[in-house]
């Protein structure tokens, strides 16, 4: 399958010679970029009490350290009782280690990495450091130093077992309601932050892969970020790069080698009794794809009874009553929901679509007890604005759906229950305006009677606890 192109990377009719030159293109997107900001209309009727608000102007965080200095620190988990540490460097002579230890300013450990960088276009990256390390114990804080210079930072592992919380928030971007999110975000504790695609917004002006990296730091140093990839992340050109996610790939390397991926695009992980499966929306997923076959092979792998908590993350939504991006993922839809039903996934996050909207338990688009609960939180900040307009009448299959910047949190309380809220941005303050009890399916004896049925048949759903 071909990476679909944006409208910003179409090609020009070359009439005038100056259009010959390669570098000719990422100018002149720079120039649009600044100069024409997207700011889509709000004239959309809306049927509540509240006043959607505007989008906000993009945040470029400046670089304030030295070149030695490690900035854009961020996070992952890499493995059982293991952690990734990356970061960025101007200077290229800067060793890739990371010192670790339990107390501040004592460092009992270090451990040693790689490194890469890139080049698109004019832009070139500074040296791009990836260190693993570990053993770690669970729910513990970690003091450590990246490269051996700069200041100390500090972050805390997920636990072992229950309770859980994760943060789930979609097409982040870097404006002003962005630094909002992160500010709700940051007021309540949480373990580990799941991120279903769109980033940084640069679209290929590399500089703002930089300060996306610097903004985040703050909170992607101190938990594990786990990320997958958008349609913002692709940034092919063509002919000079034809093939995508340079930057992406570089920048925020996931667990993929250690989850038997051959691929940075998708990948799982596990983490106290819940699996997580990030899938990729842009490369290929059809039944003969390698990424089918690892999902196939990764879902059959998983013990419901020691890890009952099953969940998904994707960019476009398999199920969308909006008007935007209305269809998008139905090609991935029709090729891996059944592997999803069968294997009785509990939860499907999806970004994409700027607006937040929880279903029913689904099935082949009918209410289906033993489906995945869908849920789009694709309301994160991004530059682009609220994608206000959804279909009228409402679907029954979908319960809750609002076009506001917000947050959620997943909060797996044991191995049958788990509380999601989603938080709207009300500005200076967070809301919790929509809120459920889950039930996981392995508590649903009838749903494991044939795992292999995938009729369809509708069923009746309690949409207060799922």
């Amino acid at each position: 399958m071909s990476f679909p192109t944006s409208s910003s990377h179409k090609q020009l009719k070359m009439e005038n010679p100056i259009w010959q030159n390669p570098h000719f293109f990422p100018l002149l997107l720079t120039c649009t970029f600044f100069l024409f900001p997207l700011r889509p209309s709000l004239s959309a009727g809306l049927q509540d009490d509240y006043i959607r608000q505007p989008p906000r102007k993009v945040v470029v965080a400046p670089h304030l350290r030295s070149k030695s200095d490690p900035q854009q620190v961020h996070a992952s988990l890499a493995g059982k009782e293991y952690m990734r540490i990356s970061w960025v460097t101007d200077e290229k002579d800067v060793a890739s280690k990371v010192e670790y230890g339990k107390v501040s300013g004592k460092y009992e450990a270090m451990a040693v990495g790689n490194h890469t960088s890139y080049h698109y276009f004019f832009y070139s990256s500074g040296k791009i450091h990836h260190v693993k390390i570990g053993p770690l114990e669970p729910a513990t804080t970690y003091y450590y130093r990246c490269g051996g210079h700069g200041p100390e930072f500090s972050f805390k592992t997920p636990p072992q077992t229950f309770p859980i919380e994760f943060v789930v928030v979609g097409d982040l971007g870097q404006t002003e309601w962005t630094a909002s999110t992160l500010s709700h975000v940051d007021s309540k504790d949480y373990d580990v932050f799941l991120l279903p695609g769109d980033l940084s917004y640069a679209d290929t002006q590399q500089p703002l892969w930089d300060s996306f990296g610097r903004l985040v730091e703050p909170y992607a140093s101190r938990r594990p970020w786990m990320v997958t990839e958008g349609n913002h992340e692709i940034e092919t050109f063509p002919i000079i790069y034809p093939h995508g996610f340079k930057a992406y790939n570089a920048r925020w390397l996931m667990p993929y080698q250690e989850s038997g991926s051959t691929s940075n695009l998708y990948y799982s992980f596990d983490v106290a009794g819940s699996h997580i499966i990030m899938l990729g929306s842009y490369t290929d997923f059809d039944e003969d794809s390698v990424q089918y076959k690892w999902l196939e092979s990764d879902l059959r792998k998983v013990d419901r009874k020691k890890t009952p908590w099953v969940i998904v993350l994707l960019h476009a939504p398999w199920y969308n009553t909006n008007l935007a991006h209305k269809g998008e993922g139905e090609s991935m839809r029709r090729a891996m929901e059944d592997l999803l039903y069968r294997a009785r996934v509990d939860v499907v996050f999806a970004g994409h679509v700027h607006a937040y909207e929880r279903f029913t338990r689904i099935y082949n688009n009918k209410a289906d007890p033993c489906g995945p609960v869908y849920i789009t939180i694709g309301d994160g900040g991004n530059r682009e604005g609220l994608a206000l307009m959804f279909e009228n009448p409402t679907p029954e299959v979908s319960v809750y759906r609002e076009p506001s910047f917000g947050h959620g949190r997943l909060r797996v309380v044991d191995e049958s229950r788990a509380h999601w809220s989603w938080h709207r941005n009300n500005d200076s303050d967070s809301f919790v305006a929509d809120e459920v009890w889950l039930q996981s399916l392995t508590t649903t004896k009838s749903c494991w009677h044939n795992t292999a049925n995938t009729d369809g048949s509708k069923s009746k759903v309690n949409k207060d606890e799922l």
